[in-house]
């Protein structure tokens, strides 16, 4: 079933409507419904579909020519293939003269690496042939660095050539209900902060009524699809997952500064951020940096993927015990319960996704939503501020904090705010913003009467 992406379906559809030569470029990283979004598009139109094969060129032509026969004759087992990609370019231009044809390629880094030569052959066809007809071209990609550098960047034989491009991300907290509508708010944020929104992983975790069933069979098993899929993830984009693996072990285990990380490796300092440029690219980990500051020594990396955060948090120290069947005995002791602790981060990335995105009524326009980290001065120790919304212009900030735990929150954490924001000390005005889990004490809901504070609960956020 399709779900969500209902914005970009609207756009292809109008720009399809419209019966001018489009390329349309479609990346973003894998599992997160690129091509189910392609195949939505595509469903009711003629298309000529090129899942390109990371294989050699001929094998590549090879399947271009049967997507070509397919086109004509659907559910043919074999076709004659043409003499080059310039004859079989040849032939979607003569049919494209007879009729509105949606040209796909798929996994398109793969056809560049096996034929160098592609980019510029689309380069000359599009600007001498195609430019002037009404073929649809979408080029699709998952590796992220090359698509972005090798498909939209300016040395690109590509550049320019792109009538539209869409970078499709991981769904947010509120957008990704619609795949368990019957869930509560607490069982929605557990499988937003499981699968991170990657529409992909939501269907492997196959949630009916009971999560703890599902994590149990679909992911603490080791049949599943979920149990070996960041390792499998990693020998598919990369040569050497074992290295990559341990730089992303490194991380989950608290290692979070350029310099703990690749001594933690016994790695050159130079070398390890070749590594880690590799896995920001892929979008597993992140670079953060305190909000309204550059990046420099404060800047540390955290894994950036909620699904590879949870893996490496609760797979790896209970292997054995999943491997032995035993999943049932530790299950509640040594994973369940630590949940709460985990969803901490996954709440800090909500409450922002809902200022950003969802919040009515904000007291300023927001430039971007971060956290922010500094030394208090006169205590002489760091200090963290969960949230901080950056205004458009003028001097007035947003300072907020986030407590997934079940435990009400008083007017202490109102006045630790207070507190945080004279270290921050960037403002001319704060607004206090505090998010709860569990609730609100009656003297702090009192306070928020008067408009010191504004408080929201978890069901808040999903209203």
């Amino acid at each position: 079933m399709f779900h969500c992406r209902e914005n970009e379906l609207y756009d292809l559809n109008r720009r399809y409507e419209k019966g001018n030569f489009e390329c349309i470029i479609v990346y973003g990283r894998r599992r997160v419904g690129k091509t189910a979004l392609i195949n939505e598009f595509c469903k009711d139109k003629p298309t000529i579909f090129l899942s390109a094969l990371n294989a050699s060129s001929q094998e590549n032509l090879e399947a271009l020519s049967k997507a070509i026969y397919e086109k004509s004759y659907p559910g043919v087992e074999s076709a004659p293939v043409y003499a080059s990609f310039d004859a079989a370019f040849a032939e979607i231009t003569r049919m494209a003269r007879e009729e509105r044809i949606v040209f796909v390629i798929d996994e398109y880094p793969y056809l560049a690496k096996a034929d160098k030569s592609i980019s510029s052959r689309l380069q000359h066809i599009i600007d001498h042939i195609w430019k002037d007809s009404q073929l649809f071209l979408i080029l699709c990609g998952s590796s992220m660095s090359f698509m972005e550098y090798q498909v939209l960047g300016y040395e690109s034989p590509l550049y320019g050539r792109r009538t539209g491009q869409f970078k499709i991300q991981a769904l947010d907290y509120k957008e990704m209900t619609a795949f368990n509508p019957e869930l509560d708010e607490e069982q929605q944020s557990l499988v937003y902060g499981i699968t991170g929104g990657v529409p992909h992983y939501i269907n492997k975790l196959e949630v009916e009524n009971d999560i703890d069933e599902a994590l149990k069979n679909n992911l603490f098993n080791t049949s599943s699809y979920l149990f070996e899929e960041p390792e499998n993830l990693l020998k598919q984009e990369l040569r050497e997952p074992t290295i990559y693996n341990s730089i992303i072990t490194a991380i989950a285990g608290g290692a979070s500064r350029s310099n703990e990380i690749s001594t933690k490796m016994g790695m050159e300092s130079a070398i390890c951020a070749k590594y880690l440029k590799v896995l920001l690219d892929l979008g597993i980990i992140k670079k953060e940096t305190p909000i309204t500051e550059r990046g420099g020594k404060k800047t540390i990396y955290a894994i950036g993927d909620n699904f590879f955060r949870f893996w490496y948090r609760f797979v790896p120290q209970n292997t054995s015990a999943i491997s032995a069947g035993k999943i049932e005995r530790i299950y509640d002791t040594l994973i369940k319960q630590h949940f709460s602790d985990y969803m901490g981060l996954v709440f800090e990335q909500m409450c922002r996704e809902y200022l950003l995105r969802y919040a009515e009524d904000l007291p300023i326009i927001l430039s971007d939503v971060g956290q922010w980290w500094g030394t208090d001065a006169k205590e002489k120790k760091e200090v963290q501020i969960d949230i901080v919304g950056t205004p458009v212009e003028g001097k007035e900030y947003i300072i907020g904090s986030c407590k997934y735990r079940n435990e009400i929150i008083g007017v202490n954490e109102l006045e630790l705010l207070k507190h945080y924001a004279t270290v921050f000390g960037k403002g001319e005005k704060y607004h206090y913003y505090i998010f709860s889990k569990g609730g609100f004490t009656k003297g702090l809901q009192e306070l928020a009467g008067k408009g010191e504070v504004k408080l929201l609960t978890l069901e808040d956020l999903y209203k």
